[in-house]
This record gives structure tokens, sequence and C-alpha cells, in this order.
């Protein structure tokens, strides 16, 4: 499968690359979001692609919203990403994009956590809370928490590291009434698809949305839903309270280039053949797992 590093849609206004995703404007109301096979760790984006990555991405976050369409509204218009470019492009967009509607994004990534893992367990460790959130004495690594909870962080520029904030911060920043909507509605969301992911043998241990408000004031879910970007799997079987599970997301590469001589600053250490191999391997297995 040929690798898209960076896509060049020259028919309409590049709005923004992000980590992964480049998002052209299409007229004044649509956005068309084009997954790219980047990949990043530690907030720094590797220059070697992960092939067929960017598809996968869009296929399961489009198996989600399907999911998840009856608590909240989602993003996604009922055009087909093609239909925005001209001929010479489509290869660019077909089964790696979504046209969706714009919306005046909430810079709050909103986080819920239903195990501790990664900063959540060394902020249990030093706190036994997870951004203002007390939780009980006696959990270890990996331990699933009496209920789900909502730990949000202040989005960052491409580059720079999200921050944890508390939940008095959000309301500061979006107001009580719509942080409350939120938290609630994300706690929803993740309850709901982590039933759904446990009956395919997944465990889904957090994830983080991202919403939009639409021009009549509407919340709605966007950008990419519960992939192994935003989400931290396990499965089922390599899970074991007390250590760091197996996973299928990017944890695989974060690990290998922990022990690399690196600053984790750009630019990053070339990524191996088989680092990619691998890696691609870990994604397109969450997917069979989760989609068949």
């Amino acid at each position: 499968m040929n690798a898209l590093h960076t896509s060049s849609i020259h028919s309409l206004p590049l709005l923004a690359r992000g980590k992964v995703r480049d998002n052209y404007a299409v007229g004044d109301d649509r956005i068309l979001m084009v997954a790219s096979d980047r990949i990043s760790a530690f907030d720094v984006i590797m220059g070697e692609p992960i092939p067929g990555k960017g598809v996968l991405l869009t296929q399961m976050a489009l198996f989600w919203f399907d999911q998840l369409k009856h608590i909240c509204p989602n993003h996604l218009t009922s055009d087909m990403p093609e239909s925005a470019v001209v001929p010479d492009e489509v290869a660019q967009v077909i089964g790696r994009s979504m046209l969706v509607k714009r919306l005046k994004p909430i810079p709050v990534e909103a986080v819920v956590r239903g195990y501790l893992a990664g900063s959540g367990w060394k902020e249990y460790q030093e706190s036994r809370s997870v951004c203002g959130v007390p939780l009980p004495e006696g959990l270890t690594n990996a331990s699933k928490l009496p209920s789900p909870i909502f730990t949000p962080a202040a989005k960052a520029e491409v580059g720079e590291h999200d921050e944890n904030i508390s939940f008095a911060q959000v309301e500061k920043m979006i107001g009580p009434v719509l942080a409350d909507k939120i938290r609630d509605i994300s706690i929803q969301l993740y309850s709901a698809a982590a039933e759904i992911a446990l009956k395919k043998g997944i465990i889904i241990a957090d994830t983080k949305f991202e919403f939009g408000l639409a021009p009549n004031g509407e919340l709605v879910l966007m950008d990419e839903v519960l992939t192994p970007d935003s989400s931290r799997y396990w499965p089922v079987e390599g899970y074991v309270q007390g250590s760091n599970p197996p996973s299928y997301d990017k944890q695989f590469l974060r690990d290998w280039l922990e022990v690399q001589v690196w600053n984790k600053t750009p630019p990053a250490p070339t990524l191996p053949a088989e680092i990619i191999a691998k890696t691609a391997g870990k994604y397109q297995e969450a997917l069979t797992r989760l989609m068949g």
C-alpha cells in the first residue's frame, strides 16, 4: 500500500496540518479532513509514515461515529469526500477522508479514564487523585476505576504538550453549563464504547473526545473518535492488574523510542522498517478485532 505522509490538495484552501490530519476548507461551512499516514510520539511527528494508518483510523472513526450517534450528534455530512476534490486528487482522499461540518472548536480535550494508566497512574501515586478527581486507596497500575472519570486537558498547538487541567478550570474556560454537558456526554460515550469493545475482546482504558459548537449552539462530536491514536486499547487476554498490558496503540513505538538516544524534540530518530511494519500490524490488529 502506498503511504501518504503529507497530502497535497491544490483545489482547496489548506486550513491546517495537525499531527495526523490535513484540513481543507470546502466552501464556508465544511472541512475535508484527510488522515495521513503520519505518526507522532511525545508530540513529535516521525519522518516516516505508517502505511495504511490513515485509512484504518478513518474507517475506525466512522464505525464509532455510527455506533454512538444516538448519544451525541457528530460532524459528518452525508456527502462523499471524493466529491470535494478534482479527479487527480481523489487517490489522496478515498478511504482516508471525512467531509465534515465546520464548527467552532471547544479548546478542551475531553479525556475519560476507565483504568489507571500513563500519566494518570503517575499522578495517582503522588496524590491519590487524577486531575483533581479523588480516588480510593489501594489502586495499582492498570487498575479498573470504580467508575469512569473525566480528566480534561487544555488543547495545545502542534508540537506542544496538552496540559492536564481541573474541571474547575474547564468551567472557567467555557462556562459551567457547557462544562457539565461535555463531561456527562463524554462519560456516556466512553461507557457505551467500552461495553461494545469488551464484547470484541478489547479493553478501552482511556480515550479523548473533541467537541465543537454548530452555528445554532448545538454541541457536536468532532475530529477523530476512539481510534488507537486517541485511545489506549488493551487486549483482554493480555490484561493483568499491576503492570502495563500490551496495547494496540502506538505504545509499541513509544517503547522503542524510549531506548533511543534522543531528547524527544525534532528531528525524531529514523524508524527502521521492522518498527514501521510492527506498528502498522498493531493498528491493523485493532481494526480487525473490532470490526472483523
